[in-house]
């Protein structure tokens, strides 16, 4: 299976922030079906207001990815920050947040409900979703 970036839909889009995601991507015992995502996002953004009212105010789901360009910090409820950038491979464990500090281009693999929960909220909380 490939897709094409434009053909992956767009779930949220605000100035500063691009989210794609696609199910199908096969699933994991315990978290169901994996989406693909690309998410592209200018300097500063920063999630965290996003996701106060989320549990722990944090994406509560994980990632498996890629960074394609740029430079994000991530910050964990119960683990130091963390810097990636463009060329590293990452895990990300739930009830973490984004910032991102230099343009970016990421590619995600999540758990697809859990995420789109997220990104849904995120969404609600920026007047763009219902």
């Amino acid at each position: 299976m490939h897709v094409a970036r434009e053909d992956i839909p767009v779930v949220l889009a605000v100035p500063g922030a691009t989210a794609r995601q696609i199910g199908g991507f096969g699933s994991i015992a315990g978290a169901g079906e994996i989406a693909g995502e690309w998410f592209s996002l200018g300097a500063g953004t920063d999630i965290a207001p996003l996701l106060e009212g989320l549990e722990r105010d944090a994406c509560g789901s994980e990632h498996w990815g890629y960074v394609i360009s740029g430079e994000l910090v991530i910050s964990y409820v119960d683990a130091p920050e963390e810097q990636v950038v463009g060329g590293d491979l990452f895990y990300w464990p739930p009830h973490h947040s984004v910032r991102v500090v230099a343009d970016a281009e990421v590619i995600l693999f999540s758990p697809h409900a859990a995420h789109r929960a997220v990104v849904d909220h995120m969404a609600v909380k920026l007047g763009v979703g219902s």
